[in-house]
C-alpha cells in the first residue's frame, strides 16, 4: 500500500509573505476527513491544529469556504490551505450573498451546511436566518437603524442544499408571500445531479412522514401503504417536474420544477424513481447501483420568481451553482470522455 503522504500531490502557490497549500485529492482518500486530508497536505500538523484550521475558515473545498473538519472527502477535489491566512467570519453573509434587497423583503443565498432557520428556539448555532439580519444591520447603521424586527421566514432550504431563499422584512409582506407559497403561484427551479437516468415529465404522490420502512415518502409505495384506504391524516400532495438537461456518466443533470413545496420533495421524488440524488444520505437505501461519492446532495435551488407583494411586479432572482456542484458535473463528464 502507498504511504498517504505520498499519495498526495500538493501545489504550493504563494500569496505575498505566506503560501497556500494546494491539493487534488486522490482515490485513496475517498471517504477520509477534511481535518485528515489537512494533515496530509501539512505533514507533522496536530489534529488539533488541523481541525482550527477548518473552522477558522482557512480551507477551501472546490473554492467553497469549509468549516466542518469531519466532512468527507472524494477524489478529484480542490483544496486549499491556507495557514497564515486571515481567520474568516462563518457568522458573516458576504455582500454578494445579498441577491436583491428593498424595504419590503430580502434574497440571499444560502451556501452549505447551514440551517436557514433554527431546529428549535434554543438550538443555538448560527442560521441563515441570524446572518442576514446581522448583514442588514450593518447596511443600514449609516441611517441610524440599529434594531431591526426578526426576518419572516416564508420558506426553507435543507442544511445541505444551496441557492436562492427570500425573507421578508415586514408583517405584511410575509402574509402576502406565504399566501403565494400556498397558491403555487411562486417559481422554484431546481438543479440535481441524480444517479442513473431519471425520467423526464411529471412526478407525483401523496407524501407521508413514513412510507411504511421509516423514513418519509410517498404513500403506497411499501407494503405497509400498499393498499390505503385513503390518504392518512398529514399527507401531503406533491408534483416535482422533471426537465432532463445533460446526460453524465453514471448520472444525469437535471432540473426540478416545483408546483407544491414540500419536505424533501425533489430528494424523495427521485429516490423513489430510483435516480436519488448524488450524496443522498437518507433517500439511498433502494438504490441498486454504486453510489456515486459525494460530500453533501448535489441540489442547489436556482431559480425563484414571486409578485412582489407591494409593486405587483414581477420578482425574479437567478443563482448558478456553487463550485462543488459544478466540479462534480465535470468531474462525471470527465468520466464520460474517458
Amino acid at each position: 500500500m502507498v504511504p498517504l503522504i505520498l499519495a498526495v500531490r500538493t501545489a504550493y502557490t504563494p500569496t505575498g509573505s505566506r503560501m497556500k497549500h494546494e491539493h487534488s485529492t486522490t482515490p485513496d482518500q475517498t471517504g477520509q476527513t477534511l481535518a485528515a486530508v489537512v494533515r496530509a497536505i501539512l505533514p507533522g500538523l496536530s489534529w488539533r491544529r488541523a481541525q482550527d484550521l477548518c473552522a477558522s475558515g482557512r480551507v477551501t473545498v472546490d473554492g467553497a469556504v469549509t468549516t466542518d473538519s469531519a466532512q468527507r472527502i472524494i477524489a478529484d477535489q480542490r483544496l486549499v490551505v491556507d495557514p497564515e491566512g486571515r481567520r474568516q467570519r462563518t457568522d458573516i453573509l458576504p455582500d454578494d450573498a445579498i441577491l436583491y434587497l428593498d424595504r419590503d423583503l430580502v434574497v440571499v443565498r444560502k451556501p452549505a451546511g447551514m440551517l436557514t432557520v433554527p431546529w428549535e428556539i434554543d438550538d443555538g448555532r448560527i442560521t441563515l436566518a441570524d446572518v442576514t439580519r446581522a448583514a442588514l444591520q450593518r447596511r443600514d447603521r449609516p441611517t441610524g437603524l440599529r434594531h431591526l424586527p426578526p426576518l419572516g421566514v416564508v420558506s426553507r432550504l435543507d442544511k445541505d442544499t444551496t441557492g436562492v431563499v427570500v425573507f421578508a422584512r415586514t408583517e405584511e409582506t410575509r402574509e402576502q408571500l406565504e399566501r403565494q407559497f400556498e397558491a403555487h403561484s411562486i417559481e422554484r427551479r431546481y438543479l440535481a445531479i441524480a444517479h442513473g437516468a431519471p425520467p423526464e415529465g411529471t412526478l407525483e404522490s401523496m407524501l407521508v412522514a413514513n412510507r411504511g420502512d421509516g423514513i418519509r415518502g410517498s404513500l403506497g409505495v411499501f407494503a405497509a401503504h400498499a393498499a390505503p384506504k385513503g390518504p392518512p391524516p398529514g399527507a401531503q400532495r406533491a408534483v416535482t417536474r422533471v426537465r432532463i438537461l445533460e446526460r453524465l456518466a453514471r448520472a444525469t443533470l437535471v432540473e426540478c420544477t416545483l408546483e407544491t413545496g414540500r419536505k424533501h420533495q425533489i430528494r424523495i421524488h427521485l429516490a423513489e424513481a430510483g435516480c436519488p440524488v448524488v450524496g443522498e444520505a437518507i433517500y439511498i437505501r433502494d438504490f441498486r447501483g454504486p453510489p456515486i461519492p459525494a460530500p453533501r446532495p448535489m441540489l442547489h435551488a436556482a431559480v425563484l420568481g414571486f409578485t412582489h407583494p407591494r409593486t405587483g411586479r414581477i420578482v425574479r432572482v437567478e443563482d448558478p451553482p456553487p463550485e462543488d456542484f459544478v466540479a462534480m458535473a465535470e468531474r462525471l463528464r470527465g468520466e464520460e470522455a474517458g
